[in-house]
């Protein structure tokens, strides 16, 4: 009974990532009359949240408006939903964990999880990269840390999707971390001295033009660096595992056999993936701030 679940649970985990596809909507991958799966449709942002055999849920739809001819949709896709249900998901684990720790002396359970991520993010990558200096930015610090985890990890569960794969959040993300950097770079030198300071001292007069558009667009390859690793990594994963399960389609129960345990594997090393993002972007935006404050 328990091997049978066990296996139930396990191809629901790997179904969860778009087995079922939508008629009129995606690409061959078996016989002429077999099934079909389209793994770009499963990857890109839509109106709604496909439960497969359970229905769809459809999202609110609101009015667009334009502002400078720019037509602006604010209707809610399934990456904002993700990432609101992650961000709540979130705010409820941190609260039970403060709980938890608040009752006890000694934390314990989800709070000592927590606590242990935090000491970590405080004495391993703030402190050593940005000194004491660094602990007023430890909250805005661990937010991107737990956020980015939750919205990596939030995709693992069948049906749902990380917000991650999504272009506009990864963005989002690095201009948060792009108009940090500014700020307390120019909060810490003042405006004149952290624009002059962009540019090193001692450069001969007639590199400086040169040197100057350089820096210039240093400014902005730093978070499009950040945006990229992490939207090109989650996205990859998904890719991988669909790409795994049109084996099924391809070769049947043969397929089968390949799809199913590697699926798995890649579901388990995902893990891995959404907490070494998670730090390493939290690692790279420490770096960052502190290269912007600190230019000399």
């Amino acid at each position: 009974m328990k091997k049978s679940l066990l296996i139930f649970f396990a191809l629901l985990f790997i179904t969860g990532f778009g087995i079922a596809s939508e008629p009129g909507n995606s690409a061959k991958t078996g016989d002429d009359d077999g099934d079909q799966l389209d793994i770009i449709a499963k990857v890109v942002d839509h109106d709604y949240v496909d439960f497969y055999f359970f229905g769809k849920l459809q999202l609110p739809k609101l009015p667009s408006i334009t502002i400078g001819g720019v037509k602006i949709d604010f209707s809610v896709t399934k990456s904002l939903f993700m990432m609101v249900l992650s961000s709540l998901l979130l705010i409820g684990v941190l609260i039970r964990a403060a709980a938890v720790n608040t009752r006890n002396r000694v934390p314990k359970g989800i709070g000592n999880f927590v606590e242990t991520i935090v000491m970590f993010i405080r004495d391993e990558i703030v402190v050593p990269n940005m000194g004491k200096e660094g602990l007023k930015l430890l909250p805005f610090f661990l937010t991107l840390f737990f956020f980015i985890l939750f919205a990596n990890l939030i995709g693992l569960i069948p049906f749902l999707a990380q917000p991650t794969k999504n272009l506009s959040v990864t963005t989002g993300l690095a201009l948060i971390t792009f108009s940090t950097t500014q700020i307390m770079g120019m909060k810490k030198n003042g405006v004149f001295g952290y624009i002059r300071g962009l540019v090193p001292h001692g450069i001969p007069l007639f590199v400086l033009p040169i040197m100057i558009v350089v820096e210039f667009i240093g400014l902005f390859t730093k978070p499009f660096a950040l945006l990229m690793r992490l939207f090109a990594n989650i996205t990859a994963g998904s890719i991988i595992i669909l790409s795994l399960i049109g084996l099924i389609f391809i070769m049947n129960w043969a397929g089968a056999v390949i799809a199913v345990p590697f699926g798995l594997f890649i579901n388990l090393l995902e893990i891995f993936v959404a907490l070494l993002q998670a730090y390493v972007f939290t690692m790279l935006s420490v770096i960052f701030i502190n290269m912007a404050m600190h230019q000399h």
